[in-house]
């Protein structure tokens, strides 16, 4: 039985899934990808969002959020949070899932991959240069762009000259293919608290072979910081009445 909770679940679990998995694949020894790069890693994220976004549809979520700062800024947008927090349950639920698959599929990887930031990499973020404020400022503008722009995409402006139905969620991966090339440098674009909070428990609780700390004095960021740029960007979409 499908429902809109059941499909950002599954979104959110695919999403993390394959997200989580091209950094596994790129930067743990002996896999196959090892070394393959940023443009890998923001493709295969890229490819992760499209996948979720379908596999939400398809299980009953038309909204198809799979991130707590976009279900908040269009909660902003509509001055409606009715789905806010039960959207939020599931999709940090997905995240926790879609990591530990992730490592159930690398599992004879972790051992023979002796960089514990690494290991840490195929879960959440960290920065490049560690500054609070900086690090959280390249979070807001971020997650501001992804709200903001899958607004516009999905407005009722856009929808009358286009995109084609069934094009929306192949336009969302190219965006943030764009955000993660663009945008991506100093934090690696979290852009989504479920995306990293979610697996960062998943890297705390799991048995991860050689794993360190799960760098809990960096998770704010990624955190606030999204939810900051997603409510940013939903008083914008009110103010230009963009729906």
């Amino acid at each position: 039985m499908t429902s809109p909770l059941l499909g950002e679940f599954l979104g959110t679990m695919v999403l993390v899934l394959l997200g989580d998995g091209v950094v596994a694949a790129v930067l743990l020894k002996r896999s196959k990808a090892e070394g393959g790069g940023w443009i890998v890693i923001t493709a295969g994220w890229a490819f992760a969002v499209m996948a979720g976004v379908f596999t939400a549809i398809a299980c009953g979520s038309s909204d198809a959020h799979l991130n707590p700062a976009v279900t908040l800024g269009f909660a902003v947008r509509d001055a409606d949070f009715a789905k806010f927090v039960p959207y939020l349950v599931v999709q940090m639920l997905g995240g926790i899932t879609g990591a530990a698959l992730v490592w159930l599929h690398y599992f004879s990887h972790w051992k023979e991959t002796p960089d514990t930031s690494a290991k840490l990499a195929c879960f959440c973020n960290s920065p490049a240069i560690r500054n609070f404020f900086p690090n959280l400022l390249s979070e807001i503008i971020a997650t501001f762009v992804l709200v903001f722009v899958v607004g516009a995409i999905f407005s009722k402006r856009v929808a009358a000259a286009g995109p084609s139905a069934g094009l929306g969620p192949y336009l969302v991966g190219s965006l943030v293919w764009g955000i993660g090339l663009s945008l991506g440098g100093p934090t690696g674009y979290a852009i989504n608290p479920a995306r990293d909070l979610g697996p960062r428990i998943a890297h705390a609780v799991l048995p991860i072979a050689g794993k360190g700390g799960s760098d809990w004095g960096y998770s704010p960021i990624p955190v606030v910081g999204p939810l900051i740029g997603g409510v940013l960007a939903g008083l914008l979409l009110h103010a230009l009445a963009i729906s």
